[in-house]
C-alpha cells in the first residue's frame, strides 16, 4: 500500500516549513497554553489536510511558485482541524488520540477547553490578514460547521431511527466541510474560475465522507493499537454510524440493544457480533469507493501535474486503509 508520505512527496518541503511555522504560530503568552498547543502539533499526524491545501495549490499554479497566503492556508487548515480535535476529546472524554495522551486528560478539561479555544481564536486571525473575504467566509464557515455537527451527534446519540441522509450530514459538517471549504479556498487563492473553484470544493467534500466512512468501518474492524483508541468506541458512545446503520436493515435486535444502551451485561459484544454478521462493513466499503470515485472525477479538471496526480493517488489511499 502506498505510504502516505510518499503520496505527499511533491510538497514534502512545505509540510516540513508548515510544522515549523505551527509551533510559532501556536506560541502563547502563558506557558499552560503554549505546553497544550506544543504537545498537540507534537503528536504527529499525517498532516492530510494542509498537504491537501498545498498540493492543490501547487497543481493550480503550475507556471509560479505559491504565495506566503498558500501556504498560511494550510497553516490555518491544520489550526482549525486540531482545535476541533481537542473540543472533540473533551466532548467525548477521550483518553488518548494517536496513541498519545490527549490534552484533556493530561491539562484537565478547563484548559483543553481554553486550548481548543485558543486555536479557533488564532486561525481565525490570521485568517482575516488573508486579506479575502471569500476565503475569509469560506473557512467561517467550517467552523460554524463544526459545531453543529458535535451537536447533531449529540442530540442524536443511541437514535435508531437515524438516517443515512442525517449520517452523511454530521460528517459534512464534522469532517468534509473542513476538506471540502479549504480546497475552493486554495483554488481561489490562485486565481482560478469559478467552475473550476466549485470542482475544487467537491472533490474535498467527496473525499471527506470517504474518509469519515473509511474511519467509521475501522472502528469496528480494526484494532486499539492501529486506531490509537479502544475499537468499537463510537458505538459504546451511542455514535451510530454507517456500518451499524446499515445493519440496523437486517438485524433488529440490534436496535433493542441500542435503546437499551448496551446496558446489560454482554450487549456490547453481541452488537459487535451482529454488525459483522451483517452485510453493513461490506456495504459501507462500497460507498467509501464510490465518493472516493466522485472525488477523482471533480479533480480531473486541472492540468496534469505531479500534484494532480497525488491528489488523484489519495483518493485511492483513503480507501485502500480498509484493506
Amino acid at each position: 500500500m502506498t505510504s502516505v508520505t510518499t503520496l505527499f512527496a511533491p510538497v514534502e518541503g512545505d509540510l516540513k516549513l508548515l510544522t515549523e511555522n505551527l509551533k510559532n504560530l501556536v506560541s502563547a503568552r502563558h506557558p499552560i497554553l503554549g505546553a497544550a498547543a506544543e504537545h498537540l502539533f507534537g503528536a504527529g499526524g499525517k498532516r492530510l489536510r494542509p498537504a491537501i491545501v498545498l498540493l492543490i495549490s501547487r497543481g493550480t499554479m503550475l507556471d509560479a511558485e505559491i504565495t506566503q497566503r498558500h501556504r498560511r492556508l494550510a497553516e490555518i487548515t491544520e489550526m482549525i482541524h486540531t482545535a476541533s480535535l481537542v473540543h472533540d476529546d473533551v466532548v467525548d472524554e477521550s483518553e488518548m488520540r494517536r496513541n498519545v495522551a490527549t490534552v484533556n486528560s493530561r491539562f484537565g478539561n478547563r484548559i483543553a477547553v481554553l486550548a481548543g479555544d485558543f486555536l479557533f481564536a488564532q486561525s481565525s486571525w490570521y485568517l482575516a490578514n488573508l486579506d479575502n473575504l471569500l476565503v475569509v467566509k469560506l473557512l467561517s464557515e467550517v467552523i460554524r460547521d463544526f459545531a453543529e455537527g458535535e451537536i447533531l451527534q449529540g442530540l442524536n446519540r443511541f437514535d435508531t431511527s437515524l438516517s443515512i441522509e442525517a449520517y452523511l450530514e454530521k460528517s459534512y459538517y464534522k469532517t468534509a466541510s473542513l476538506i471540502a471549504n479549504s480546497s475552493k479556498a486554495a483554488g481561489i487563492l490562485s486565481g482560478v474560475s469559478p467552475e473550476i473553484a466549485q470542482n475544487l470544493y467537491e472533490y474535498g467534500r467527496n473525499l471527506g465522507l470517504a474518509f469519515q466512512i473509511v474511519d467509521d468501518i475501522l472502528d469496528f474492524t480494526g484494532s486499539t493499537e492501529v486506531l490509537g483508541k479502544p475499537a468499537g468506541s463510537d458505538l459504546v458512545s451511542g455514535n451510530l454510524t454507517i456500518p451499524a446503520l446499515y445493519a440496523l436493515e437486517e438485524k433488529p435486535y440490534l436496535e433493542t440493544l441500542i435503546e437499551r444502551e448496551f446496558s446489560q451485561e454482554g450487549d456490547i459484544q453481541q452488537a459487535l457480533a451482529l454488525i459483522k454478521e451483517s452485510s453493513g462493513i461490506e456495504r459501507s466499503r462500497l460507498l467509501a469507493s464510490q465518493q472516493a470515485k466522485l472525488a477523482v472525477d471533480k479533480i480531473s479538471c486541472l492540468k496534469a501535474s505531479e500534484s494532480r496526480q497525488a491528489l488523484i493517488n489519495l483518493a485511492d489511499y483513503v480507501v485502500s486503509r480498509l484493506y
